[in-house]
């Protein structure tokens, strides 16, 4: 009597990730430096080289093997200078600097579940705003979402809002800002992932209500940012200076 067995493509799938797995167990990368954790529980050092359409792409001895994306719940791993590098620069204004060192980063790393592919992924679209190339920014910040539809959506927003800012269609910025704000107020402690958004948040609306000529309500964001949701480094930073810009050119300007 002959047993057949059948296989789904999920089953499939899992087989080929144990078998990447058992090769790794054996020693063979021996510069693993990074970590994956799986859908089924298991959890394997390794050394990503990066990510390439669906898979991650690892070493395995002298070459690679791509794990998909699908199978991989979290990744842990450092963050490449190159970004360090990205954030520097834009903390400096020097934003042409910053473009090609945050699409190095975000073209390697793309898709890879771990907060700093995320951040340099949305940043693309942050640094084509600061150098006014806003369609290009449009279509950074989509491809944001794309690739991280679960997080991707709320920070998408706040990116099209920056787009609205630069156009000067503060209206349109504010209706996607206004929700934004509501929930943070509502929050008391912020995630991990929340926080820079909400950073980004108030700062947007400081920089709105500055241009409508409301100086008391712009020095309440720009102050939220600093002193409550102070999660974004680069959004508190520039906060900080509108605020001391305010004050100096209003010395009785007082927060509603």
């Amino acid at each position: 009597m002959k047993l057949r067995y059948s296989f789904s493509s999920r089953q499939r799938l899992f087989a080929l990730v144990f078998c990447i797995l058992l090769l790794l167990g054996r020693g063979e990368n021996a510069f693993a430096q990074d970590r994956l954790v799986l859908r089924d529980g298991r959890t394997q050092d390794v050394k990503i080289l990066g990510v390439s359409g669906p898979n991650v792409q690892i070493q395995v001895g002298t070459g690679s093997v791509g794990i998909p994306l699908a199978t991989i719940t979290s990744v842990t791993m450092a963050a490449p200078a190159e970004l360090a590098a990205a954030n520097k620069a834009c903390s400096a204004g020097d934003y042409a600097k910053a473009l090609p060192l945050a699409k190095a980063v975000a073209g390697k790393y793309k898709g890879l579940p771990v907060d700093w592919a995320k951040q340099a992924t949305s940043l693309v679209g942050d640094i084509q705003v600061a150098l006014g190339n806003l369609p290009e920014a449009e279509v950074a910040y989509k491809d944001f979402q794309k690739t991280y539809p679960g997080a991707g959506g709320i920070q998408t927003e706040i990116g099209m809002a920056r787009i609205a800012v630069a156009r000067k269609n503060y209206d349109e910025a504010k209706q996607k800002l206004d929700p934004i704000a509501a929930q943070a107020l509502k929050t008391k402690s912020p995630s991990a992932a929340m926080g820079p958004i909400y950073s980004q948040t108030f700062y947007l609306l400081g920089q709105i209500a500055e241009a409508q000529q409301q100086p008391s309500i712009a020095l309440e964001n720009y102050l939220r940012t600093v002193t409550i949701f102070s999660d974004d480094h680069g959004a508190v930073t520039a906060a900080q200076e509108k605020a001391d810009a305010l004050r100096k050119n209003n010395p009785t300007l007082t927060v509603p």
